[in-house]
Parts: C-alpha cells; structure tokens; sequence
C-alpha cells in the first residue's frame, strides 16, 4: 500500500495545524479513487495514508458510502469506490453538519448503530457525549477501565465508540492463548498457527476490549501490560518468539463488574488505566425505550437497595430491555413475572415485593401451570 503524501492528525487537522474543513475525509476519499478496483479494510486505508485514528478513518468511509459515493461491506467492515465518488474525489465536501435549533431534540447527538444493527443512544460525560470522549482517549493512547454491574451497557458504548474494534471475552478460564494464539489441526493433520486478537489488534490499528478484564487471573493479564506502556511491543512464546508491534490506533479498554463474584481489580490492572468511568443505567433511556415507568421504578428502588447492601442483585438495562420485549411479545403480567424469575433465588422475595409496590398486583415467577 501507497504511504500517504500528506498524514493527517487524529482530528483531520492538516499538518502544521491546517484546520481546513474535511481534510481527512478528501484524504480518504482520494486514496480510494486511486484504487478503485480494490475493496479496502478500514484499517488498510488508515495505514496507507498514516493516518492516526482509525475511527475517525472509519466515520470518513461511512459518510462516502451514506453519500453513494463507495459501497460499503460488512463482516468485515470494507469499503469501494463507485462511479460517482471516482467522479467527485477530491472535490467533494464532508456532508454538511445538523443545523443546530431545527426540529424536536435539535442538539442531541444521534444514535450510533453498533455492529449488530442494535442503536446506542450516547450519553453525557466531560462535557461531551461518551463516544466522542472514549474517541478522544484513543487518539491520545489514554487507555479507559468502564466499571459498573452487568447489563448497564459498558459493551455497547465501546461497540458504538469503536466500529473496529475485536473483544476478548474474560472468564476465570481465560489463558494467554486467548490473546496472542494458538495452533489449530488442519485437514491433512498438520498444524496452523492462527493469531490471537491482542495481535491482530496490534498489527491492523485496532480497539481491542477485555470483557470482564477482572475474571482474568493476573498473571494472564500480564501480556497486555508491554503492548500498553511506552514499548507497544510483544513477542510471541509459542510461536517462534515472534515479535509484535503496535500500529498507529491500536487501543486497550477494559470492562470490570464490581461486587461479581471472583472479581480481582489488582493494582496492576488499575494502574495501567489512566482512566476509570463508572457506567450505570440510564433510567430516562429505559423509558424512552418503551420500558413502562412502574418496572423503572421498582429498578430504582432495587438498585438503592443495591448499593445499601439488602440486595446483591437489582435490574439493569439489559434486563429492563428484556422486560420491555418480554411485554410486547406475551404481554404485562408475563413480563412481570419472567423479571421476578429472573432475581436469584436469594433476592427473588425482595423483587417480588418491588414489583408489587409499582405494579399493584400480586406477582409471581413465570412458572408452567396445568395442562389445559
């Protein structure tokens, strides 16, 4: 792939601090139109012209394609120039920004549509929203530990903030193999080193989330801390010794569910975090989302209890979305039953009783009945 004639910073300012409007996008666009034979990865197009976000590389591709102006593929994310962007590189503009004061909710930040179709609705923080500020860390390598209990949406805010990004999944199981490789049986009987997504992160540019980061045992954890520091460097024990470096956008962000059992926050782990936000649910969005007030209510009520310690469970987004799907699809007593069932067994009395409260009617788990 070509270097670019002109590197962009992570902004889209021009070198020397040219703030020319769309000069990333232009960028972009440019490199497509000279191969447009090629369907390109994001992070492809971000290494060719040295660019040093490939999220901002990957908003650029997106408003082309919203434009007609390239096609865009999923899984994995690519990207082609058409016959109209051929045409227009280097002369189009960036899609003109929303008016600000025109129509209900003017202002706001939009949804974002992560990679399941599913929409984030972004939420205030730093005086901005929570993507910009995540996109804004990455730009300046400022790695973010997100905490808070299971189901207030710490993985779709990361999904939404970074199109790019790969997750590796922490569980008590979770070895060293899982971030850097392992060998897989072929066919034939032979073996296929097949690389892990702490490399591919490393070498594409790439977000790299750890899931449930203190469910991983410490010492397996220790092979992020080279990749993070100031070496961005590691090699591979099982695989030759092979050294690995981290290109430009390659970013580490970790979720930790406080109070879950066999958590381990180290001081390791929390150091190597210059950033630490808390994520709870956001009961207006609950609401907006169609979840009806009283199940919001009972959730608030549960989550005081929570942090009060008479509970060790209480709903969170995840489960309210579910109650609101649960109502559509067998209606509300139905619903209401299934979240009672769904409390552990120690905690079930005291959210039935919450239930009750805003709902006003007896209320039991959802259980089989007679045969009718």
């Amino acid at each position: 792939m070509e270097p670019a004639t002109s590197p962009d910073t992570a902004d889209g300012t021009a070198p020397g601090g040219d703030r020319r409007p769309g000069y990333l996008y232009r960028q972009v666009a440019a490199y497509l139109a000279r191969h447009p034979d090629q369907v390109l990865k994001v992070g492809e197009v971000t290494t060719a012209i040295a660019a040093r976000s490939t999220g901002a590389v990957f908003e650029a591709l997106k408003k082309m394609a919203a434009a007609g102006y390239a096609t865009h593929q999923t899984g994995p994310h690519r990207f082609q120039i058409t016959k109209a962007g051929i045409d227009a590189a280097g002369t189009m503009p960036p899609p003109a920004p929303r008016t600000p004061g025109s129509g209900r909710g003017a202002g706001r930040r939009q949804p974002v549509t992560r990679p399941n179709g599913d929409l984030y609705f972004p939420r205030r923080l730093a005086g901005a929203t929570d993507v910009d500020v995540l996109r804004r860390l990455r730009d300046k390598r400022i790695p973010v530990l997100l905490y808070g209990p299971p189901g207030t949406g710490k993985t779709a805010l990361v999904e939404a903030a970074f199109p790019d990004l790969l997750t590796v999944a922490g569980t008590g199981d979770t070895v060293v193999e899982d971030f850097l490789g392992n060998f897989i049986p072929l066919p034939d009987g032979g073996y296929e080193f097949v690389y892990g997504p702490l490399v591919q992160a490393m070498r594409e540019g790439r977000a790299l989330l750890i899931d449930d980061a203190t469910l991983i045992p410490p010492k397996v954890l220790a092979v992020l801390y080279p990749a993070m520091d100031g070496r961005r460097v590691i090699t591979i024990p099982g695989y030759r010794n092979e050294r690995v470096e981290a290109s430009d956008g390659f970013y580490v962000i970790a979720g930790h569910n406080p109070g879950v059992h066999g958590a381990i926050l180290t001081e390791a782990l929390a150091s190597r975090f210059d950033v630490h936000i808390e994520v709870t649910t956001d009961w207006h969005l609950a609401r907006h989302l169609g979840v009806p007030s009283p199940a919001v209510q009972a959730a608030i009520a549960l989550n005081a209890d929570l942090a009060a310690g008479r509970v060790s469970w209480a709903p969170q987004l995840r489960e309210l979305l579910g109650f609101a799907r649960v109502r559509k699809t067998l209606g509300l007593p139905a619903a209401i039953g299934n979240l009672a069932g769904r409390a552990p067994e120690d905690d079930r009395s005291a959210v039935v009783a919450a239930l009750q409260q805003h709902f006003g009617a007896d209320v039991t788990a959802l259980t089989l009945g007679k045969q009718r």
